[in-house]
């Protein structure tokens, strides 16, 4: 009897201390970021019948049986589906951000008034130097404007065209690792310190390709994952030890796409969804833009072909170049502003060939156009926001009901502390209650 005593209670000693070095773990780690608390797994030992011992009963002790990770597969695929979408949302408002800052830090609405303004101001004496002057200044900066909105855009661009470059890389180097956890997980046996540890780095990983693409997981018996893009029925990224490369293309506007070995793929969420989405922004915002040059270079050139210049000699181009990129200021004097009209003589007062000018800015509707493009740019960001904001909120639900479920309770560990050591300290003392009906026994004469 006190024999099997001894035994009961040193196995409950070792199933103490075992739970006291778990709940120290989940304390150290309770602000390590991917910790899923752990829970130590008991289990009765059940002992066979022997000589002169009751065969119904089963006292011989407790034995560890496992950890077990407190984490929820539902929780987890949440917070990296809300996630993903709000790292979208997200992106997509920054992109849209830069180009409406793009348009407005340029000033190409203020420099196209002042143009027009000053094509006023000289109607009142066409021949005035200065005012002449004031016209080919205006029209400088007016070129300026849409030369560094144009370049503004193409940094918002090559901002975003650098991001999905790393974070295709950052897809590959994930999938990569994943594909090796796999293979651990298959050779690690179930319920060790080493699966729970390969288990929270798998998850890790899965969280990290969440952030720049859709990702749908499908864990196997052995724990191991199968991950696609784009829903259930996409193309598999990683499926066993394997991973299948990712990769992006730009277009020549642009534009991006993605595959995923031979297979066309678009990302639905992520950093990379926003990516593709920004940038297709830039594009119309550009060709918009392009557009709005290229009617003000075509309308202010005709006018000036249809005029004579100061000097009585037929108009010459005002702007050089095509988009907004390439626009300049052809003329290089106020003389030769084409404020007559043709046949004109040297000195003309007559304002037609400058009517006609404003004439055809107004029927090109150039300001129009350059208030509806910065209009419907800064009307989409407040979208943007309002949207960004809400997946945001639902993405931080969804994780602080994960961290609830999954994440370390300080004063529930306490608890788990004073209890297990209580439940060592009583083993003890059975020990040394066995001890001493043991000396009695063979002390017994």
């Amino acid at each position: 009897m006190a024999s099997d005593l001894l035994n009961i209670a040193a196995s409950g000693i070792r199933a103490a201390r075992a739970a006291l070095d778990v709940s120290s773990q989940n304390i150290a780690n309770a602000a390590t970021d991917g910790y899923v608390r752990r829970s130590i797994r008991l289990s009765e030992v059940a002992g066979a019948s022997g000589y002169a011992r009751v065969g119904d009963f089963s006292l011989s002790g407790v034995r560890v049986d496992g950890l077990t990770r407190n984490a929820n597969s539902f929780r987890q695929s949440e917070a990296r589906r809300t996630g993903s979408d709000a790292r979208r949302a997200s992106g997509e408002l920054q992109a849209y951000q830069n180009v409406e800052a793009a348009l407005d830090q340029s000033r190409l609405y203020p420099a196209l008034t002042a143009f027009e303004t000053s094509l006023q101001q000289l109607a009142t004496d066409p021949v005035d130097p200065s005012l002449r002057s004031a016209v080919l200044e205006n029209a400088r900066t007016l070129t300026r404007t849409f030369t560094i909105a144009a370049q503004g855009l193409d940094t918002v661009a090559a901002g975003l065209q650098f991001g999905a470059t790393d974070g295709t890389t950052q897809v590959n180097l994930l999938a990569a690792q994943l594909a090796r956890v796999n293979v651990q997980l298959v050779r690690t046996q179930p319920g060790t310190s080493d699966q729970v540890a390969l288990l929270d780095q798998r998850d890790s990983l899965l969280k990290g390709l969440s952030d720049y693409v859709d990702v749908t997981a499908t864990f196997a018996a052995d724990q191991s994952v199968e991950v696609r893009i784009g829903g259930a029925a996409g193309p598999q990224l990683v499926s066993g030890n394997s991973a299948t490369s990712f990769a992006m293309a730009a277009a020549a506007d642009g534009t991006l796409s993605f595959m995923l070995g031979a297979a066309a793929v678009t990302p639905a969420s992520g950093s990379l969804a926003a990516a593709a989405q920004g940038l297709v922004m830039v594009r119309d915002t550009h060709a918009r833009l392009d557009s709005v040059a290229s009617s003000l270079i075509v309308a202010a050139n005709t006018a000036q072909a249809g005029g004579a210049a100061l000097d009585g000699t037929a108009g010459a181009p005002l702007f050089s170049g095509t988009s907004a990129a390439t626009i300049g200021l052809a003329l290089t004097s106020g003389a030769g502003l084409a404020t007559a009209p043709a046949g004109a003589p040297a000195g003309s007062r007559d304002p037609a060939g400058l009517i006609a000018l404003r004439d055809a800015l107004a029927s090109a509707d150039i300001a129009g156009q350059a208030n509806g493009l910065l209009f419907d740019v800064s009307s989409a960001t407040p979208g943007r926001k309002l949207t960004s904001d809400a997946l945001s909120g639902i993405a931080g639900a969804a994780r602080l009901a994960l961290d609830s479920q999954a994440g370390v309770n300080l004063d529930e560990e306490a608890v788990n502390l004073v209890r297990y050591q209580q439940a060592f300290q009583a083993c003890g003392k059975a020990i040394q209650v066995a001890s001493t009906l043991f000396d009695t026994l063979l002390a017994i004469r």
